[in-house]
């Protein structure tokens, strides 16, 4: 909600999300550069964030409960690219729906557009590795995507609004313990969602799965090496 995060922490969680977006902008126009048959799902990717972020339910005052619709595109093209759909689809509610605010839009981008993400692509790489079923390798990074937004989100608001008695462990538990009645049957729907979702895409275009992977895999082997 607008507003809801004082100073300085909604500057903070700006700051705390910028070289990610810049990091997901640099994907992005290697996306765009290199892989242009994959322009449509990058639209999909988006429009799914967009419509499952938008079924909101009240939860924590000043806050609320949703799937994030993040899994899918973790997946498909990574936490970075992820950070800027989310970026724009909470643009967008926030200037046409009163959902979010320009001011809470920085923790919100972290939560629901970096950590979450960046968890279920880890989780999904590793599964992988270890030859996991696919459906359910989806299914598991969709569902902690889900989960983990909201842990964060709990962490935001405990740091913003520690208890007076407790700090900010006790304010933790208890914002954890409000979202958990409504988030973990959500991020079960939403798994199950996503997994159906990126089944049907396999269906249809398997190879720009296999030329996102490897477009992904030499990015962030750019970066390790610039990094170096």
């Amino acid at each position: 909600m607008e507003g809801f995060l004082p100073s300085p922490w909604w500057q903070f969680w700006w700051l705390v999300s910028l070289p990610f977006l810049a990091l997901g902008l640099y994907q992005l126009r290697k996306i765009v550069r290199e892989r242009r048959e994959a322009l449509p799902l990058l639209a999909v990717a988006g429009a799914f964030v967009f419509v499952l972020s938008s079924l909101k339910l009240p939860s924590v005052t000043g806050s609320c409960s949703h799937p994030t619709g993040t899994g899918l595109s973790a997946v498909l093209f990574g936490g970075f690219v992820t950070s800027v759909l989310a970026l724009i689809v909470l643009i967008y509610q926030a200037l046409l729906l009163a959902h979010g605010g320009i001011t809470t839009m920085g923790a919100n981008v972290f939560s629901m557009g970096v950590a979450g993400p960046l968890v279920a692509w880890i989780l999904y790489r590793a599964g992988k590795q270890v030859n996991l079923n696919t459906f359910v390798n989806i299914f598991i990074a969709a569902f902690i995507a889900d989960l983990f937004t909201y842990v964060v989100t709990s962490f935001q608001l405990a740091l913003a609004f520690p208890a007076a008695e407790g700090g900010l462990l006790s304010s933790f538990a208890a914002f954890m313990a409000i979202f958990a009645l409504t988030q973990v049957p959500l991020a079960i729907v939403e798994g199950v969602i996503v997994a159906l979702t990126f089944k049907y895409i396999i269906d249809v275009r398997p190879d720009i799965l296999v030329k996102l992977d490897v477009l992904t895999q030499n990015t962030l082997n750019r970066l390790k090496e610039a990094a170096a």
